[in-house]
């Protein structure tokens, strides 16, 4: 594996060693990324724990648009497999969904169980594209925000509004499934949008059977979240700055921090495709990537570890989105001595030789 020291060539324990001198030195470390395989993330989480770093998931903004509304009241939640099954009614909101695969598979099947099985299906878009490769029937909202219009529609849904045909039409399509999905994605849709789109699902539930389907971010952030909860007690984006797991997603929020000058070094986990931090050069920093990637090389950050990348060059537990769960992929080509979980354990050992400042 390749591994580079302020932009020189340098062996994995040398950089491991440098890492970790890097970080038993800081006062208040950052975590960032963390698109990873589970075992590492977890190594991550122990290690912030160790030296009193904060920790703050690449899919943080889209975390938090739905975790507080869920806390606070739930959701109806269904998954792929049971969409395609029974809903004869699916209702995909806004643009990201239509990016990958689900919609059109969803459009070009039918239920095969349940009450609806055999009938035709109706896929609905609201504030999505008008024509597609998918069938399916669009209901624009104008100007408004994704937000808005759905809480203009779930107004409908409760009789509040009769007047515009347009979403009176939806509201009664909606109103008559015998299994019904709505599809979105939270980051797009906000978190007022998450809560008035939960609010609709419960007023629909109360005749039929309505569910929520929200798409998984690609940066791993619902593993991450489960990681947190088991391990800490809390979501994400949490400190160990006293020692203790700290919750606060607004104090720890990476760029916030950076920004205001109260984070002194940082590591960035990206062993998975991850949006690099547009602050990660402003500050010593420490880059563990996947090898082949477009971070993989010396000017990312001070140093640089390339490690295996699950499910290619390393087995790793990731988030199957298909199925809703965590699950283990194989190695499909030759897998690699040096796992991100290896290289964190690696700097966690050298630290405690060293002794950590904080």
């Amino acid at each position: 594996m390749a591994a580079w020291i302020n932009g020189n060539a340098a062996d994995t324990d040398a950089a491991v060693d440098a890492a970790a001198t890097l970080l038993a030195t800081a006062r208040t470390p950052v975590f960032a990324g963390l698109s990873a395989e589970l075992a590492a993330i977890r190594a991550a989480y122990r290690l912030a724990d160790r030296i009193g770093a904060s920790l703050d998931p690449a899919a943080g903004d889209g975390l938090y648009a739905e975790l507080a509304t869920i806390a606070a009241g739930g959701a109806l939640t269904t998954t792929a497999p049971e969409t395609l099954g029974r809903a004869d009614t699916v209702l995909v909101i806004g643009n990201r969904p239509w990016a990958g695969d689900l919609v059109a598979e969803v459009a070009g099947s039918k239920p095969v169980r349940g009450r609806a099985a055999g009938e035709e299906r109706s896929v609905l878009s609201l504030g999505g594209p008008a024509n597609g490769a998918s069938r399916h029937v669009a209901y624009g909202i104008g100007n408004a925000s994704l937000d808005v219009a759905i809480g203009h529609l779930r107004a409908f849904v409760r009789g509040n509004l009769a007047a515009e045909e347009a979403f009176g039409e939806l509201a009664k399509r909606l109103a008559a499934a015998k299994f019904g999905v709505v599809i979105y994605d939270a980051g797009e849709i906000g978190e007022a949008g998450t809560e008035m789109l939960l609010g609709l699902l419960k007023d629909l539930a109360e005749t039929t059977r309505f569910f929520a389907l929200p798409l998984a971010d690609p940066f791993q952030g619902r593993a991450v979240t489960q990681l947190s909860a088991w391990t800490t007690g809390q979501a994400p984006r949490v400190g160990f700055g006293r020692h203790m797991p700290e919750h606060d997603p607004w104090r720890f929020d990476s760029a916030r921090q950076v920004a205001a000058g109260e984070a002194d070094a940082a590591l960035w986990l990206a062993s998975l495709p991850s949006p690099r931090p547009s602050w990660l050069g402003s500050l010593p920093a420490i880059a563990i990537v996947g090898e082949g990637s477009a971070d993989a090389r010396p000017e990312t950050a001070e140093i640089v570890i390339t490690v295996g990348v699950p499910g290619a060059s390393a087995g790793g537990s990731v988030w199957n989105e298909r199925r809703g769960v965590i699950g283990y992929v194989e190695a499909t080509g030759h897998a690699v001595a040096d796992t991100a979980a290896g290289v964190i354990a690696g700097i966690t050992k050298n630290i405690e030789k060293k002794g950590a400042s904080c």
